[in-house]
């Protein structure tokens, strides 16, 4: 599969015809939360990803080489929280891993799964071969880590999937049973991406792409950092010509990283060496940057934090113009830092194979950001004439095209086309400091459990797509007390709590990760993923979330079961035939559901708030509504 990579077949070419707007194959949409995003078909990758849902809306934006997020022997890590921070270029505290080992296969053969039931299933028509997919394992960030029994099982389950596809197989229930059949992928990656830590030596990066060519017969990409640039050079490009003067790199940054000259002697020793095995070698440009804290957005704790966005950008493709001049065309390079609709374009002219891209998905839009990117592509390939890639390379760099695609000239148009980009770059207003100084705009108004602008920014923002929308009916919710005395029970009205959207926003707890990115972009202040109704479909897991205020919601046969906690009150409801079973603090009753204040018995220490039951019970007929698809009922 890498060498498709190294001669780019045609999985990362364009059709060869010459595209038009308005073409079948652009207008191609799904339905991402009710809002439709085209999904056109072309040579990017989706960003590294951990989750199955992730894999399948980054293929469905249109990503065909999914760059699998990285995984290593410490699967148990703490992450900071919040962690990452998009208001203004990007910056994160998070490690790649976030699931333990075996988790992260599970999700990665589901992924493949689902896009191969989204393949068979004729719902998207393809150009000739446009169904194709490759999967890029990734891995870090030590030899000894790599060589350990859980690392070693992971990279085996990935190439021998069987035994994880036949027990995910009988998942398959309703409509889709009709795909339990399916012939499934089983070797799901011949390629891996090393992912190089900040720190980790240049001996260590050799013995590790060593193991895993010779040992493991894996392609290799080599994820290199923006430290190769060198103290003065990085620095220059980052104070003087973008202006970020307020970013400082440390020192020790510079010192525990691989120089340019170790890259360079390693590529070339690691190249000869692939090349014998009839593997394939590339490099990647390039990680996060390190630098240090200086905001007040991650936890104290943290003194440095790795930028990404648009001056990483600029860093990363200076190191490309350094390894093309030193290389050639001889290794494939991939490519990740501050990619958008403007510059993929440009990435791809460069001849730039796969161009990935992250940090862009967690802006406003998220997954249907990259059909800009097609389009855009579209429309500059559309100038020039050029109906295939290499015709698109070639034409950019202003050759003349002979033979079929104009290849005789392709690697001397890549080269010209890298100088000329590198070279305009740092003069472009777009990527300076002074065009990322503004945040995102808040209305001075806190978020609520119900209501909201109902912008939905929240939704595409979520790097898990745990943000989800439902539909609850404008009907207020009574604020009723139930007091019991001298064995009879009474009832007192307080008012009502209004519902004044059907358009509500929940959160799904178990996707959640408490990164924060949905708080930046909410123009309301506290956070969906904190202010917004919590809801998991686990009781274990809802007990074990105890610091926060947090609903679960089961199903079982005729049996509903809500619990719920608020203001560190703990309650629980169960709904059967009518009748509702309801406990809290001090109380245990029981009532029909149609007259709860008229049918009530129980025992209670104290007054009985209605409000929580009537707020759980409403958030259960509008999750386990039939009409609708959510997390919750489609769980049960």
């Amino acid at each position: 599969m890498f060498r498709e990579l190294e001669r780019g077949e045609a999985i990362f070419d364009l059709p060869a015809r010459k595209f038009v707007l308005g073409d079948p194959l652009l207008d191609l949409s799904v339905r991402h939360h009710g809002q439709a995003a085209a999904t056109p078909l072309g040579p990017a990758a989706g960003p590294n990803t951990q989750l199955a849902q992730n894999i399948v809306l980054s293929w469905l934006g249109g990503g065909r080489i999914l760059e699998l997020k990285t995984v290593q022997v410490r699967d148990d890590l703490v992450i900071p929280r919040p962690c990452i921070d998009m208001e203004t270029v990007g910056y994160n505290v998070e490690w790649s891993q976030e699931l333990r080992l075996e988790e992260s296969l599970e999700e990665y053969v589901k992924g493949a799964m689902l896009v191969r039931m989204l393949v068979e299933s004729g719902r998207l028509p393809f150009a000739a071969g446009w169904d194709r997919t490759l999967f890029d394992m990734s891995v870090g960030y030590d030899l000894a880590g790599i060589r350990s029994e859980g690392v070693q099982a992971f990279l085996h389950g990935m190439r021998h999937a069987a035994p994880v596809v036949d027990r995910l197989r009988g998942q398959l229930a309703g409509e889709l049973a009709a795909y339990r059949d399916l012939a499934f992928e089983t070797d799901l990656s011949r390629s891996v991406t090393l992912s190089t830590f900040h720190g980790c030596p240049p001996g260590e990066i050799e013995r590790i792409v060593e193991f895993l060519l010779r040992e493991l017969h894996l392609s290799c990409v080599i994820k290199l950092n923006p430290t190769l640039l060198g103290p003065v050079d990085a620095r220059a490009l980052l104070h003087d010509a973008l202006g970020y003067t307020e970013l400082r790199i440390p020192d020790a940054a510079f010192e525990r990283d691989t120089t340019w000259q170790q890259a360079v002697d390693m590529v070339g020793r690691l190249g000869d060496l692939a090349q014998s095995l009839d593997l394939g070698l590339g490099v990647k440009f390039t990680n996060t940057l390190i630098v240090e804290n200086h905001r007040t957005f991650f936890p104290a704790s943290e003194r440095e934090m790795y930028l990404s966005g648009p001056p990483l950008h600029v860093l990363a493709m200076h190191l490309v113009r350094r390894f093309r001049r030193v290389f050639g065309t001889r290794f494939p390079v991939s490519f990740s830092a501050g990619i958008d609709r403007h510059n993929f374009p440009d990435a791809v002219a460069l001849g730039l194979v796969p161009v990935t891209v992250c940090t862009d998905l967690l802006k406003p839009g998220g997954y249907a950001r990259p059909f800009g990117y097609f389009e855009e592509l579209a429309q500059r390939m559309s100038t020039l004439d050029a109906r295939t890639l290499d015709e698109f390379v070639v034409a950019a760099a202003g050759a003349a095209r002979t033979g079929e695609g104009g290849t005789p000239h392709l690697a001397a148009a890549v080269l010209r086309n890298t100088d000329r980009y590198v070279d305009r770059l740092a003069g472009e207003e777009r990527y300076r400091a002074s065009s990322h100084r503004r945040a995102p705009r808040k209305i001075g108004r806190r978020l609520r459990l119900f209501d909201c602008i109902s912008c939905d920014k929240c939704i595409p923002v979520c790097p898990n797509d745990a943000n989800f929308s439902y539909v609850l009916e404008r009907e207020p919710i009574p604020r009723v007390r139930l007091r019991h005395s001298a064995g009879s029970w009474t009832a007192s009205s307080e008012g009502e709590l209004a519902i004044t959207e059907p358009h509500q926003i929940g959160n799904f707890a178990d996707f959640c990760n408490d990164c924060g990115n949905c708080d930046v972009f909410c123009p309301e202040d506290g956070g969906p993923y904190n202010l917004k109704p919590r809801l998991f479909v686990s009781a274990e897991r809802w007990a074990q979330d105890r610091q926060r205020d947090a609903l679960c919601l089961e199903r079982h046969g005729g049996r509903d079961l809500v619990l719920g906690r608020f203001a560190g009150a703990e309650f629980k409801l169960e709904i059967a035939g009518g009748r509702v079973g309801f406990s809290g603090p001090g109380f245990s009753v029981a009532f029909a559901e149609a007259d709860p204040e008229g049918t009530v018995q129980g025992e209670a220490s104290g007054d009985v708030d209605l409000t929580y039951y009537h707020i759980m019970n409403r958030l259960r007929q509008a999750l386990f509504a039939p009409a609708t698809v959510n997390y919750v009922n489609a769980y049960w």
